[in-house]
């Protein structure tokens, strides 16, 4: 049974930092492409970084590029985005998905986590 499970949310203050881990089980991690998107209040849930099977490769969406890094450790079978100089807009529920495919879309997306919520006040 393939499990993802996120951690590291919280309520912060903006201009503060965040890092999110997701922990992968049941899967052979280094055969998976991740992703982090998010979700907010209302709205759909959007791309925001995505980091290829040993790490090689990354990419992120433009509202998080400068601040997000995404990176992976496939001895611990986790990945992590570390967020930096959060603003109000980041506030959403985080998810972290695995793919067999380097994609930035949800369908390309096989396995998903429960979500890890994060706050930015202002």
């Amino acid at each position: 049974q393939v499990q993802l499970v996120e951690s590291g949310g919280g309520l912060v203050q903006a201009g503060g930092s965040l890092r999110l881990s997701c922990a992968a089980s049941g899967l052979s991690f280094r055969d998976y492409a991740m992703g982090w998107f998010r979700q907010a209040p209302g709205k759909e849930r959007d791309f925001v970084a995505r980091i290829s099977w040993y790490g090689g490769s990354t990419d992120y969406a433009d509202s998080v590029k400068g601040r997000f890094t995404i990176s992976r450790d496939n001895v611990k079978n986790t990945v992590y985005l570390q967020m930096s100089s959060l603003k109000p807009e980041d506030t959403a529920v985080y998810y972290c998905a695995a793919g067999r495919r380097l994609a930035s879309t949800l369908n390309d997306y096989e396995y998903w986590g429960q979500g890890t919520q994060v706050t930015v006040s202002s």
